[in-house]
């Protein structure tokens, strides 16, 4: 029904996959231990001849301690020997890992005794592709697992783990099953063209291409706050002059981190600090004060400020409250900004200026506020809640959260071709056309899960992966 959803099948690396391959799946440099790893066909024979202990006939998962020889017979080292037959395994080949003390003289030593064997040094992010390529994994779960390595917060790890874990995967595939039961009722109508049969209920297909793009649409709308997760909240605090944007990253971060001065214009450049709320990582960057200057150096601080912002996923915009009495002012400022993306108004040194929300009519901002003392450090625990919750306003519990560019692409495309479906059913579209769209629905879906990728996709893929993994 759809002749050009071909399996991937072929090295798109100059790979043999019937190599036994071989890498360091620790970071280099010394270590109490370093794991080295091997998998491949033959791969526990060639580990059996160089050990001290017989692994031929041992079962999978099973662990062997034993001396390791060179090709000379000599001993690299005492290892601990993993045991993993296929297809059982992460590569769903047989594999071995080695653990041995961690001096880099042993670890290159084991390597060059299995290279001298027969083996060949792993590419990057071989073992993972060829997870991919025997079935073990999609390639959502593929490229969750260097998520998963390079998570370094609560919420990417936790993101990073559902979607190794099949939940994202799972979504995909409800969506695929769906597309394919609608194209296959459609592409029956052909084959009874003369007979004018409608085996797909127009209603039906109707709703059910309806709920179809609600779902697709839901994970587009996911794609913000799971990218913002993954890579970091670009964090700007900005301002006027002498507004306290340096004192209020200090206590953000309850360290000493930018010089605070009485003096307006002390900030000349960007600071860039990273705090974790919630386990979500927040890039903070400080920045010069917003006006005109006629100082060079300034100037250059103010055009940088302005690049950062930008790029802000969320701008903390601090006003000097104990100087506020038109509030109309502060407005102009920000609109002059040309900022569209979220915003949280910190009306700052409240330790000498209260402010009456009816006074100012604070109401009419279009965008949250928050009165606080940086210098005090007061109100700073709630400005941290109003952070979390701006950006990220939701827990984030679902399993199915986009966090991947290339998958965005591939599903904005989908909901363009499901709104096409959607307009045709509305104009009394024939099978056979919406067919068409149908067919680029699932043509969409198969390259994020790999059911259908090129060469260029998975090489683009895979060389972002550490070797060893």
């Amino acid at each position: 029904m759809f002749p050009y959803c071909k399996r991937y099948r072929f090295d798109p690396m100059t790979m043999e996959n019937k190599d036994i391959i071989i890498a360091q799946a620790t970071a280099n440099g010394i270590g109490a231990v370093s794991i080295v790893r091997l998998s491949g066909q033959g791969c526990i024979e060639m580990v059996n001849s160089q050990f001290s202990k017989q692994l031929s006939q041992k079962k999978s998962h099973t662990l062997h301690y034993g001396t390791l020889k060179s090709i000379g017979g000599q001993p690299i080292d005492d290892c601990l020997v993993s045991l993993f037959r296929n297809p059982t395994s992460y590569t769903k080949e047989d594999s071995i890992e080695i653990s041995c003390h961690g001096s880099p003289y042993i670890v290159q030593s084991i390597i060059n005794t299995f290279l001298q064997k027969g083996a060949r040094m792993a590419q990057r992010g071989e073992f993972t592709m060829r997870a991919f390529l025997n079935g073990q994994l999609d390639l959502t779960q593929a490229e969750a697992v260097a998520d998963l390595i390079a998570a370094d917060t609560e919420k990417s790890h936790q993101i990073a783990l559902e979607q190794l874990r099949g939940g994202y995967s799972q979504k995909l595939q409800e969506l695929r099953h769906e597309l394919v039961q609608l194209a296959s009722l459609l592409e029956l109508e052909l084959d009874f063209g003369e007979e004018d049969v409608e085996f797909a209920e127009r209603s039906q297909l109707k709703a059910t291409v309806s709920a179809l793009k609600s779902e697709v649409s839901k994970l587009l709308s996911s794609y913000e706050a799971g990218n913002a997760i993954k890579l970091g909240l670009k964090t700007v605090i900005a301002g006027k002059p002498n507004a306290g944007k340096s004192t209020l990253l200090n206590a953000l971060l309850q360290d000493d981190r930018a010089i605070v001065s009485a003096q307006a214009g002390t900030t000349r450049d960007t600071i860039e600090e990273e705090l974790i709320l919630e386990g979500i990582k927040y890039i903070l960057t400080d920045t010069a004060g917003l006006h005109l200057s006629e100082d060079h150096i300034e100037k250059v601080g103010i055009e940088k400020a302005k690049a950062k912002l930008k790029l802000a996923d969320l701008v903390l915009y601090v006003v000097d409250s104990s100087n506020l009495s038109d509030l109309n002012n502060v407005i102009s400022e920000i609109s002059d900004l040309d900022y569209t993306g979220k915003m949280l108004m910190i009306l700052n040194k409240s330790d000498i200026s209260v402010i009456s929300d009816s006074t100012l009519h604070l109401e009419q901002l279009e965008f949250p506020y928050l009165q606080c003392s940086a210098m005090k450090g007061s109100n700073i625990k709630e400005l941290k809640s109003k952070m979390s919750g701006l950006v990220i306003s939701e827990e984030i519990t679902d399993s199915a959260i986009l966090t991947n560019q290339r998958h965005f692409d591939a599903l904005h495309k989908t909901k363009i071709a499901i709104a096409e479906v959607e307009l045709g059913l509305q104009n009394g579209l024939t099978g056979d056309l919406l067919a068409i769209h149908i067919r680029d629905c699932l043509y969409q879906i198969g390259l994020i899960t790999g059911e259908i990728s090129t060469d260029d996709l998975l090489e683009n893929i895979f060389s972002s992966f550490c070797i060893g993994k």
